[in-house]
């Protein structure tokens, strides 16, 4: 099994716009093979601070999930909203890679 947890700051302007994309984007994500939880929360010290977790069945279905055409999406429309990149960590076999 594979874990993710991507933790985003947002523009304090952007949240809203922010929040709507991620839901469609969760939503599409639930639907890929491989996916067990994709789930967003929001940080409780800073509501501009985004923290999702995912649980994959296998590092190629996360590939598969990173070229998916609704994360290209997402991608184009979250990007002009971060505040700064997004943090990934990805657990897998003991070891967490950082990106």
């Amino acid at each position: 099994m594979i874990y993710v947890v991507a933790t985003t700051r947002v523009k304090p302007e952007a949240r809203e716009a922010f929040i709507a994309g991620a839901k469609a984007c969760i939503a599409e994500t639930r639907k890929e093979k491989g996916c067990i939880s994709y789930e967003s929360h929001i940080s409780i010290n800073d509501p501009d601070t985004f923290v999702v977790v995912e649980r994959w069945e296998s590092r190629q279905d996360l590939n598969a999930h990173a070229r998916a055409p609704h994360m290209k999406v997402w991608r184009e429309l979250s990007t002009p909203l971060k505040a700064s990149p997004t943090v990934i960590e990805i657990i897998s076999d003991g070891k967490v890679e950082t990106f």
